[in-house]
């Protein structure tokens, strides 16, 4: 016997999901778009830093950091792996 899963509003789709990850993933627009507003904050915070401190040479490595997080995430939502083929409800991504 399968279960069945209903979805409690509308699913996200997998391919904005992705893009916005490519294109916008230093602002945290993937994670905005999930339900994930704790991380897009985080992402949104240490790309704002990178701005405030670059004078600085402070600011590479926020952006640094930034950037291999946002790659990781890409990677995963590719391969589904981890939370990342769902969004912040448990619902899945449609694909």
């Amino acid at each position: 016997m399968q279960q069945q899963y209903v979805a409690q509003g509308p699913q996200k789709s997998w391919i904005a999901t992705l893009l916005l990850c490519f294109f916008l993933g230093s602002f945290g627009a993937h994670n905005f778009y999930t339900g994930r507003t704790s991380f897009g904050v985080a992402q949104l915070v240490l790309n704002i830093l990178g701005w405030a401190t670059f004078w600085f040479l402070l600011g590479f490595a926020f952006w640094a950091i930034v950037g291999i997080w946002v790659f990781i995430e890409f990677i995963m939502i590719i391969a589904g792996a981890g939370d990342y083929d769902k969004d912040a409800r448990g619902v899945p991504l449609a694909k």
